[in-house]
């Protein structure tokens, strides 16, 4: 009698093991305080009975992109696409390159380039972006992802995405919410790859705007993109492009810098049950490891106070059993 019930018992194990395993909807995340975390929060304003029931209407989940949903390092990939953007210009025509930020960006020399400070970087983005038509620069865009590879990983850019955010979304739209990218990167940019790897359509993307007209070009309604910026949707920008677009405090944000403090100040401070969730980057082997004097994706103050106000800081090393999708 012994071996039937033992057997009956193993395999009553393997069955709830199993089911289990289906039923996780965050996989790639380990079964670390962080995951619970998330989940208890995302189950408990979905629970029709429970006292921190959301309506589904105001589920608004809100993610930063650039080292939130997907790498960042050793410069934001819209730059890396500008530089490249414009050493294929310079190709030809060699008179473009004017200025030291142009002729560092035709050589695709960053260490020059980033010795141009802000108005460089913003001269080269400006080249790369404007005198064109929407529908030209996504192409452009499109081209890029397609035939430009990470120098460290040998990917494509819109391979190094983030897998456990990747669930994450995912396991918040099958609970009713509705996801939204709040970036700093360019909209336009971002709108190209966003439904396609993220899920998420164009009208849920948010982000720095450029200046554009409405022209009439060879017969047919056009919106061309011109120099300069029209918004950017960066620190306090965030919270205000939150307010224009969404009308709707969020109450679920996502980000990985001080560059996203201000949209989760604001989430948080709504009322009812809220989440702020922060991606701490520190796994060195899989990805980077970087935080207080980072010059790119600087985490310092937002650390602070997500230590202060117990925000959930996603510990990369730690807590994600993979980073990329590529990883076994």
């Amino acid at each position: 009698m012994r071996i039937p019930n033992l057997v009956a018992a193993v395999a009553a194990v393997v069955a709830l093991t199993a089911s289990a395993a289906l039923a996780d909807p965050l996989p790639s995340w380990k079964q670390t305080e962080t995951k619970t975390a998330i989940v208890a929060f995302v189950e408990g304003v979905t629970q029709p009975d429970g006292t921190d029931y959301v309506d589904p209407a105001r589920r608004i989940a809100v993610f930063d992109n650039d080292g939130t949903l997907w790498a960042e390092q050793p410069a934001y990939f819209q730059l890396l696409f500008a530089v490249d953007r414009v050493a294929a210009m310079a190709k030809e025509d060699p008179g473009i390159a004017k200025t030291p930020a142009l002729k560092a960006a035709a050589a695709q020399d960053f260490p020059a380039l980033l010795e141009t400070g802000m108005e460089g970087l913003l001269e080269v983005v400006a080249a790369a972006h404007s005198g064109m038509d929407v529908a030209g620069f996504r192409k452009q865009v499109a081209l890029w992802l397609e035939e430009a590879r990470h120098a460290k990983t040998g990917m494509r850019y819109d391979e190094m995405v983030y897998q456990p955010m990747l669930e994450l979304l995912s396991y918040l739209r099958d609970k009713d919410f509705k996801t939204y990218i709040v970036s700093g990167g360019g909209v336009h940019f971002m709108r190209v790859f966003a439904e396609e790897t993220y899920g998420i359509p164009p009208e849920q993307v948010i982000g720095t705007t450029g200046e554009t007209s409405y022209q009439i070009v060879a017969g047919q309604p056009t919106i061309m993109k011109e120099p300069g910026i029209a918004f950017l949707d960066d620190k306090e920008g965030k919270p205000i492009a939150i307010d224009r677009a969404i009308g709707r405090r969020p109450t679920f944000a996502a980000g990985n810098s001080d560059g996203d403090l201000q949209m989760l100040q604001w989430t948080t401070a709504g009322d009812g049950p809220r989440f702020a969730l922060l991606v701490h980057h520190t796994d060195a082997e899989r990805e980077w490891a970087y935080d207080r004097t980072s010059h790119i994706g600087k985490l310092d103050k937002a650390l602070d106070e997500a230590n202060a106000k117990g925000w959930t800081v996603v510990d990369m090393k730690t807590d994600w059993k993979v980073v990329f999708p590529s990883e076994p």
